[in-house]
């Protein structure tokens, strides 16, 4: 599949989650054999403005074709935000629509432009006009059950030039609780002839397989599935294909992983904020082998010298395998 001009190496991609995807994180889904990865949602006014976090959070990563989300309700910003994107080398820019947040909803962003529409395709038009990267757009199934409004929206958004839509089969009001609703993403397929994603509780092949069934998209896109699981957009995108993927690396080779993971964090955040923001990662990975155990995992959540919890981690990774053993 292509996302207008630009082609994409496979069918599952790597879906922008604010603190999560950054760029260590998208180059071990990239390295794995993602199909594409998408940056961290950047706020348009403020990168705009210079503020330094989010000027980091527009590094490329990978070497896939670089996907920047924005997010914003002005259209000044937005579009500042996506000629500076361009700038940068972006190859793709990518509206977020569906953020479920708060802090981004109160901003009358995210999810909330579902609740206007008429302003949403404004601000699409806007992008599209101002850069000539393709423009996609990230959004939910519609506000609340009263409102579905996702199909009318990727309607109209096409109409503006969008390239391909992401639907996460939730609504806003849901947030990330009950199943994601696949098959209400079948509307959406049907309302466009441009690519659709569907998002949204996808953590493997099995997955996988029904919400394409399901929804009759034509690509999945995998967040808290790749959590301490980087490599699994990887084989979601090898067997959609029809080809083996990456083998989840075990032993040895999964604590080599994680200790390359907390240095590059530690690179990108530099040392005193890159010690704690890979804290969670690390708990990922421990969830991801079934150990849940505090006690075990106290030590890396805990120290705050990098070299000592390099040195834990071989440890730590023993005690989680003979607990889930």
């Amino acid at each position: 599949m292509s996302i207008g001009d630009l082609p994409v190496r496979n069918r599952a991609f790597l879906a922008p989650m604010a603190g999560i995807t950054d760029r260590p994180m998208r180059d071990l889904a990239a390295r794995f054999g993602a199909g594409l990865v998408v940056s961290e949602m950047i706020a348009s006014a403020a990168l705009a403005t210079g503020q330094k976090e989010m000027v980091r959070k527009l590094a490329p990563s990978g070497g896939l074709p670089h996907v920047v989300q924005l997010a914003g309700c002005e259209a000044e910003w937005l579009v500042r935000g996506a000629k500076i994107a361009e700038d940068a080398g972006a190859d793709v820019i990518d509206l977020n629509f569906g953020c479920p947040a708060k802090r981004v909803t109160n901003g009358f962003a995210g999810s909330a432009l579902m609740r206007v529409p008429d302003i949403a395709i404004s601000l699409i038009e806007a992008v599209v006009e101002a850069t000539s990267l393709p423009v996609t757009v990230k959004m939910r199934l519609g506000w609340d059950d009263e409102n579905l409004n996702a199909p009318d929206i990727a309607r109209r958004a096409e109409a503006a030039g969008v390239r391909l839509i992401t639907v996460h089969g939730r609504t806003r009001q849901q947030f990330y609780k009950d199943i994601a609703r696949w098959h209400l993403v079948r509307p959406v397929v049907d309302a466009v002839s441009i690519p659709v994603v569907v998002n949204g509780d996808i953590l493997g092949p099995v997955e996988a397989d029904a919400a394409l069934a399901q929804s009759g998209a034509h690509a999945v896109m995998i967040g808290r599935g790749a959590q301490g699981r980087p490599w699994v957009v990887g084989q979601v995108g090898a067997h959609l294909a029809g080809r083996s993927g990456p083998a989840a690396p075990e032993g040895a080779d999964l604590i080599d992983l994680v200790a390359a993971h907390y240095e590059e964090m530690l690179s990108e955040y530099g040392t005193e904020l890159g010690v704690r923001v890979a804290r969670k990662h690390i708990g990922w990975y421990l969830d991801a082998i079934g150990n849940t155990s505090s006690k075990s995992r106290r030590p890396a959540m805990t120290e705050e010298d990098p070299r000592a919890v390099l040195s834990l981690l071989p440890d730590i990774f023993d005690c989680a395998w003979s607990r889930a053993a």
